[in-house]
């Protein structure tokens, strides 16, 4: 197993309400040293999993909002960062809240994941909310999401969809037909 590099300087380069770039200073084990940059965000993010129904009926539930990167509207799932001092099971029932307008009864994580690791530092952690109750709370987005209920039974179709192209979401249906197609 190969030593990690020593990191010899991190210096902050610029600085955003949301983000913070990093120039990271590396010397390898090999005597190479080369500066990279990083994103880094404090606290890190959630994606919450939602499903509501019976288990007969389940629905995944989805909202749809802009997406200023790709300059369109996107479907996907309830997400956001987690507040300084925040644990990521609050922050995931809050997101679910402010974004879908449901709370989870129950709440299961289902891991961490990351986009791009050799550029970004923060980590996203996936739950799925179940037992899901009517709830409000007023959130940070500039128009409200829609909310969209989606088959669970179905859910293969939405890998097909032009308008759900995040990584993560994608790989929330993934661990959904995983986790719902081995267990009948």
């Amino acid at each position: 197993m190969r030593t990690p590099p020593e990191i010899t300087e991190v210096r902050q380069v610029a600085k955003t309400r949301l983000f913070e770039i990093e120039q990271v200073e590396l010397k390898f084990s090999n005597g190479v040293e080369t500066d990279y940059e990083r994103l880094a965000g404090a606290g890190g993010a959630v994606m919450v999993i939602g499903l509501a129904g019976a288990d007969d009926d389940r629905q995944i539930v989805l909202i749809r909002e802009y997406a200023v990167g790709l300059e369109q509207y996107e479907l996907g799932f309830p997400k956001g960062r987690i507040d300084p001092g925040e644990k990521p099971e609050t922050a995931a029932n809050r997101e679910l809240t402010e974004e879908a307008g449901f709370a989870a009864g129950r709440l299961e994580a289902w891991g961490e994941v990351t986009v791009a690791p050799a550029y970004a530092s923060f980590r996203t952690h996936v739950f799925l909310a179940t037992d899901l109750h009517a709830a409000t709370a007023q959130g940070d987005e500039p128009e409200p999401p829609e909310v969209v209920f989606w088959p669970l039974e179905d859910a293969r179709a939405l890998l097909e969809r032009d308008d759900f192209s995040e990584s993560r979401a994608r790989l929330g249906v993934y661990m959904l037909l995983d986790r719902f197609t081995h267990s009948r």
